[in-house]
């Protein structure tokens, strides 16, 4: 080999050397920008969340330095641990976890249809899901001046009127956004992002996971839904049917959407599947409504695979808070049946639950019914 072919050769290796760095570089910046980049709008601003007149100071907190007093004394600074949160994500997050009613692919109408609140500890690591009933009466931001002045109506409507179908307002982030706002307005939420599932995308998912087995031990939950007492294996157009009987109440449909939660997150969690949820978020997430940035959605499916089962925990508010009545409602022009609560009660629930001091942290993994009788997440 001549001098000059060694030369050219070296030259041509340097190039392809440089182009080889510079479609590196390329690629992982845009790969950068795209992870970072949410995957629908996100959520608007909501208030500060102010503790409700009815808060006091739980007794293993230090109690209000008083105003104006002021003590010296000598003080002594000791390094401590702070706590590290796992797969690089924040200390804790909210999300707002939404079931629509919507019939087709789209999210153009559709009602709240389950509604609830998800506490991400990254630290712990823990999740804590909390429901909120949708027969709510509440103020619904926004909507007065298309409704003649009317602004209040049940919970699952904020989410309706928020669509394109309505647009009673026009903030980018549509019904998910304005159910947040409302929650928020209502009961001091506070959210930081949002995941929306309507019927057939819910149907689809159970169906990609391989179904799931749901265990039932309450007769009545047995009789309404038409399920032996029990295991069963279900399809997710069997598991949308369990979700959506309304017989026996709205209190005992919420247990069969727990009972279905119950059987999801230990699918989830099963050795065979866990390994599959980054495929799972690629292959959902053009039919399901979220702020997430795809780098966030890998924190979460990180997480997922090092948390133990029992640390996934459901919890309701006590069932005899509430009681069922009827308001007329202008927009229907009738009296409509709604739950009936002080809303002080719930923000006082609500804080304790955001700050983690609600439900008790070492408490058994079950969910309550209307009974108190404990149906039990194996």
């Amino acid at each position: 080999m001549s001098k000059f072919q060694k030369t050219t050769i070296s030259f041509l290796s340097v190039i392809a050397l440089c182009l080889v760095v510079v479609l590196g570089t390329y690629t992982y910046q845009t790969y950068q920008t795209v992870a970072a980049q949410p995957l629908g709008p996100s959520l608007p601003t909501f208030a500060p969340q102010t503790l409700p007149p009815t808060w006091t100071v739980p007794p293993n907190l230090s109690s209000p330095t008083p105003q104006g007093l002021v003590t010296y004394v000598p003080t002594v600074s000791f390094p401590t641990n702070t706590p590290v949160a796992k797969c690089n994500g924040p200390g804790t997050m909210n999300v707002l976890v939404v079931g629509s009613d919507a019939r087709g692919d789209n999210y153009t109408y559709g009602l709240a249809d389950a509604i609830r609140l998800v506490r991400v500890d990254f630290v712990t690591p823990k999740v804590t899901v909390l429901e909120f009933p949708r027969d709510l009466w509440v103020e619904i931001p926004h909507i007065a001046d298309d409704l003649d002045g009317q602004d209040h109506e049940k919970l699952n409507q904020a989410f309706l009127y928020g669509n394109p179908g309505f647009k009673y307002w026009d903030d980018p982030s549509e019904g998910s956004g304005l159910l947040a706002l409302t929650l928020n307005v209502n009961f001091g939420v506070q959210i930081d992002h949002y995941i929306t599932v309507n019927m057939r995308t819910f149907e689809n998912i159970i169906n990609a996971v391989g179904g799931i087995d749901v265990k039932i031990q309450n007769e009545e939950i047995a009789r309404t839904t038409n399920l032996p007492v029990g295991e069963s294996h279900l399809n997710g157009a069997e598991a949308l049917k369990l979700v959506r009987n309304r017989e026996g109440g709205i209190f005992e449909r919420a247990d069969n959407q727990n009972i279905v939660l119950c059987a999801l997150r230990k699918k989830l969690t099963s050795p065979a599947i866990v390994t599959q949820i980054p495929e799972l978020i690629e292959a959902f997430k053009d039919n399901i409504r979220t702020d997430f940035t795809p780098a966030q959605l890998s924190q979460l499916a990180c997480l997922a695979s090092q948390m133990p089962p029992e640390n996934i925990s459901l919890a309701s508010f006590p069932a005899d808070i509430f009681t069922q009545t009827r308001e007329f409602d202008p927009v229907f022009d009738k009296r409509v049946a709604i739950l009936s609560v002080d809303h002080n009660i719930l923000r006082d629930y609500v804080t304790r639950f955001q700050s983690g001091m609600w439900p008790l942290p070492n408490a058994p993994l079950q969910i309550t019914d209307e009974e108190d009788e404990p149906i039990v997440c194996e």
